[in-house]
């Protein structure tokens, strides 16, 4: 058939989909192309506090059918025109761009010109305080590793990174690893991440498959990634704390 669609966990109700489908047990992919029946807009700008640039959050309407009846038709429709959300220092939603402007420039410029969908971007306030580097990180998916021909969050979720004003925009992830949780330890001016990797190649992400853990140099000029083993070394250090202690 050349498709294999593994990894398919059942229950007397529903069936979950794979996040990942393979090819030949090679992961498959496909391109997925522009909606141009979409019609796209934009939210008002948000600024960072402490920062020189407004961030101009890009996507689709939204159309929302509320199955009420109104003048005789047998639908009426909601459109939302917001694109996402933003607490402090934080953008959140499902949308496919960002676009910087300096606040004393009038050029707007994206973030990227490839097809992405941007869950998160959260600007390390904390980190830029104490080292005056000014930096964005992304939650995101930029590839349909299901192959359902849509970019959502039935796909792999990555970690990328970028400046305040959206350059040097950075994958972090390795590709087809499933990021689970990110933070920064100031300190160190490390981002400590994890993923997960789907080692028995069955499509899901589970118990079963092998977390790894990263951190990125902050202060590096190109985010150097770094694979560490804490659970190991706290093996390691246990065994050598038993070692010493004297006995009674």
């Amino acid at each position: 058939m050349g498709v294999l669609i593994a990894g398919v966990l059942t229950s007397c109700k529903e069936e979950t989909k794979p996040k990942v489908i393979y090819k030949e047990k090679e992961v498959a992919t496909q391109t997925v192309e522009r909606d141009s029946t979409q019609i796209k807009v934009s939210d008002l700008p948000v600024h960072m506090e402490g920062t020189k640039y407004v961030i101009f959050p890009v996507g689709d309407i939204r159309i929302y059918d509320n199955g009420n009846k109104s003048y005789g038709s047998s639908k009426t429709n909601t459109i939302s025109y917001a694109i996402s959300n933003y607490n402090r220092f934080e953008i959140t939603g499902y949308f496919e761009n960002l676009k910087f402007q300096h606040v004393d420039s009038t050029n707007i410029r994206p973030l990227t010109e490839k097809l992405i969908q941007i869950q998160t971007a959260t600007y390390l306030s904390e980190f830029a305080q104490a080292n005056k580097r000014e930096i964005l990180v992304y939650t995101l998916v930029d590839a349909d590793t299901n192959l359902d021909s849509k970019l959502d969050s039935n796909d792999i979720k990555s970690l990328y990174i970028s400046t305040i004003g959206g350059l040097q925009f950075t994958k972090l992830t390795k590709d087809y690893q499933e990021l689970i949780d990110w933070n920064v330890v100031v300190p160190l001016n490390r981002l400590y991440f994890r993923a997960i990797e789907d080692i028995n190649k069955n499509g899901a992400f589970d118990k079963n498959d092998k977390v790894h853990y990263y951190y990125a140099n902050m202060n590096a000029k190109n985010w150097e990634v770094t694979e560490y083993d804490p659970v190991n070394n706290l093996h390691k250090i246990a065994e050598e704390q038993t070692a010493v202690v004297p006995a009674e």
